[in-house]
């Protein structure tokens, strides 16, 4: 009897999923939205694959919806598809500015770690960056305080917009596709639950990632 070997990693996974559903995955090419729940569709059909855990899976869904490639492709008008490769869904503004603000802090997130590698490996100017510092004029160091002075006068204070209070649920008001907001950080998004277990509740948001998280963070 041949025993089979348990997918552990994500890339593993994502690679298996493409060959199992290629109407709906893809590692190279062009990529599709996918349903909102189709967590649940894909752990009824691998129900009997010993291959491949709940856990792995949701793990695995959740990086291929956070990739920059992903999320490029969640614009207002596109459809979202289930497992068969079928349209089930259109995407809406709010999903579509969800997903460009995430792709878009990832970005950012990128760019500045990039910029600090750079900055660890500059070569040390010895006394040359000292000397050209002594020789600047006055003159112009005037000039760069007046300009950051104007620059800090004309910044505008942030007006802070009235958070909608959110409602607690109970465990028993709950159930899998239930429509719910979920705290994260300072902003509630707009999800639906895939899997209770307990106190662990899994959503998956209208971008289409998966996450993790407890019934205290959970409202109407």
């Amino acid at each position: 009897m041949e025993t089979e070997i348990k997918r552990t990693s994500t890339k593993d996974i994502i690679a298996y999923l493409s060959e199992k559903f290629p109407e709906c995955f893809s590692i190279k090419g062009p990529v599709k939205p996918l349903k909102i729940g189709i967590f649940q569709d894909l752990a009824e059909q691998l129900n009997d694959d010993e291959t491949v855990s709940k856990t792995r899976l949701r793990q695995a869904l959740r990086h291929y919806t956070s990739s920059w490639r992903y999320l490029k492709v969640i614009k207002v008008g596109t459809f979202r598809v289930g497992i068969d490769g079928k349209d089930v869904a259109e995407i809406d503004e709010d999903q579509a500015a969800y997903a460009s603000k995430t792709l878009k802090e990832s970005q950012e997130k990128f760019g500045n770690k990039k910029a600090t590698d750079n900055d660890t490996k500059k070569p040390y100017k010895g006394k040359q960056g000292s000397t050209e510092a002594a020789n600047s004029k006055p003159a112009d160091k005037k000039r760069e305080s007046t300009k950051f002075k104007t620059v800090k006068s004309t910044t505008k204070k942030t007006v802070k917009k009235e958070v909608e209070p959110l409602k607690s649920v109970e465990s028993t008001t709950i159930s899998v596709g239930s429509k719910v907001r979920v705290q994260l950080g300072n902003s509630p998004m707009n999800a639906t639950i895939t899997e209770i277990s307990g106190k662990d509740i899994s959503v998956q948001l209208d971008s289409g990632m998966v996450i993790k998280t407890q019934l205290q963070n959970i409202y109407l």
